[in-house]
């Protein structure tokens, strides 16, 4: 599948832009490598969309983007790479979702002189490390969501966790962070397949465990599926998780299982900010649907961009550079800042899942962790 289009001028939200980007500093190419079909799909749709809106609202009639579905594949994710960066001569890459794809390609396209805009894949290497100067992490560090989970849950008296999540890169992050931040014991620790879709083994141990609270990290369809499995399994025991396993899309399919799990996110579409009551009108107005974590931050991940267009051009790289690092835009999270390392700097929150009419949603209840950075900056030596 591929999408190819010169975005022209459109009159809407434009006073989230300032003059300066309206006017650019001339033309900029963009390869945006996501996850379109499959199990993952909405995830890359919901980036893509807001990406996408962002450019829209913002007139700037400089910007090209090119569209690529990776198909949650590493070495289509490559393949697809390869060609951007050779045939298509993108400027900034964007837009992938899983960290084994990030992993598979960022290294080498920022090798090669590539900007990297990360609208969510935040594994802990590039954050470390691997860090490198035209890497940027526009949405967090893989762990920052789950520490926060952490924290909430040692907040609330929760001494005997059960854990799980998929064996692969920001599983692993997910575990670790929990853990970072969680003070009591664990009942039991379990790496699932990716991709799993039966989850009756881990709902037995978890049955057994002893746990007082399951905290769990499975995004897309694998959430989905645990979600209706845990809840016609009987079992009651408390259920804590991130965004990624309570967002807007999933939040649907799940229905009523969901309501009243706490998860934790560095956004809420209740965030009152003006950027972000402006953005989840807009975004509902444009496609339909209320905007979930991944819409906004391929939002964000374009206004970064369009701020860095509105003060130098991507063939001065030193000045591009210079002006990403700013991170001179409206953020529908409101304060916005990166660390050393490129990563976000910013408040997490504890989110309730609610029913608002028809529609199962979030609700921000309380701030976890207050202005927070992630645990690899300092290994990072920019």
């Amino acid at each position: 599948m591929k999408i190819k289009s010169i975005l022209l001028a459109a009159a809407s939200v434009a006073a989230l832009a300032s003059s300066a980007i309206a006017e650019g500093h001339g033309k900029l190419k963009v390869g945006m490598i996501t996850t379109l079909s499959g199990g993952g799909a909405g995830l890359g749709i919901d980036v893509r969309d807001g990406f996408m809106l962002a450019i829209k609202e913002s007139g700037n009639d400089n910007v090209e983007v090119v569209i690529e579905d990776d198909q949650q594949k590493p070495d289509i994710a490559v393949q697809l790479a390869d060609k951007m960066i050779q045939s298509e001569k993108v400027d900034v890459m964007t837009g992938i979702i899983w960290s084994n794809l990030a992993m598979a390609v960022v290294p080498s396209a920022v090798a090669q002189g590539k900007f990297y805009l990360s609208p969510n894949a935040g594994p802990s290497a590039l954050a470390g490390k691997a860090c490198n100067p035209n890497y940027f992490n526009i949405a967090w560090q893989n762990d920052n969501l789950h520490e926060a989970a952490g924290a909430y849950a040692t907040e609330a008296g929760l001494k005997n966790s059960f854990i799980m999540a998929p064996n692969y890169p920001a599983g692993q992050d997910a575990l670790n962070g929990y853990k970072r931040f969680y003070k009591g014991e664990l009942a039991g620790e379990v790496f699932t397949k990716l991709g799993q879709t039966d989850y009756a083994a881990e709902i037995a141990q978890i049955r057994a465990s002893g746990a007082d609270s399951v905290y769990f990290f499975l995004p897309g369809g694998m959430g989905i599926s645990f979600m209706k499995q845990y809840a016609g399994s009987g079992v009651d025991i408390p259920l804590i998780g991130p965004a990624f396993s309570f967002d807007q899309g999933i939040l649907q399919a799940v229905g009523d299982a969901a309501l009243g799990v706490k998860n934790t996110s560095q956004w809420g579409k209740d965030l009152d900010n003006e950027t972000n009551v402006a953005f989840v009108k807009t975004f509902q107005a444009e496609y339909g649907r209320l905007p979930s974590l991944y819409a906004s931050q391929g939002f964000d991940t374009a206004n970064l961009l369009l701020s860095a267009m509105g003060k130098a051009d991507v063939k001065d790289a030193d000045a591009f550079r210079a002006a990403l690092k700013e991170a001179d835009f409206k953020s529908t999270r409101g304060n916005f800042s990166f660390g050393n390392n490129h990563h976000p700097i910013q408040d997490i929150y504890v989110r309730e899942v609610i029913k608002e009419g028809d529609v199962f949603t979030n609700k921000i209840i309380g701030t976890a962790l207050k202005d927070h950075a992630d645990a690899f900056a300092t290994e990072c030596d920019m």
